[in-house]
């Protein structure tokens, strides 16, 4: 790490990191978002559990995306990095899909590992679901024990 990267990554006021990923729409490839979604949290010092809850939750999204994708067709996946907040939005390409069911199981799990989640479709051919996750909002949230 460089030190400007280091001073950007400590989130100086109106700077964002921005990193986009673009893979093939199969489960094979799904290790390398997890990998990224890892080593982008970590450097948001982001503790263990928050890093893994992370990355359970975009496996997860991408899981249920994939089940709609069209066959050869390419998954992008934009990590965006601010302060102490990441922001993951995963999309594919679909055939008048509707949007994922928010009363299914991996769902749950979904709203469960991440402190926002939404699904998102801008047209009729292209499903997203948007994840956000703040570093320390279960302490927070969970009180002095």
């Amino acid at each position: 790490m460089t030190e400007e990267t280091e001073t950007r990554a400590k989130g100086v006021a109106g700077i964002r990191d921005v990193v986009s990923i673009r893979l093939p729409a199969a489960s094979a490839y799904l290790s390398v978002l997890r990998t990224a979604t890892a080593g982008l949290a970590a450097r948001l010092d982001f503790t263990l559990d928050e890093i893994e809850d992370l990355r359970i939750a975009v496996d997860e999204a991408c899981a249920m995306l994939l089940g709609e994708a069209v066959p050869g067709t390419d998954l992008t996946a934009e990590f965006e990095l601010s302060g102490q907040e990441m922001q993951v939005r995963v999309e594919v390409a679909t055939v008048g899909s509707s949007a994922p069911k928010r009363d299914d199981f991996a769902w749950m799990v979904l709203t469960a590992l991440a402190d926002d989640v939404d699904a998102v479709s801008d047209s009729p051919d292209r499903m997203a679901i948007v994840l956000r996750k703040r570093r320390g909002a279960a302490q927070k949230s969970a009180g002095p024990a």
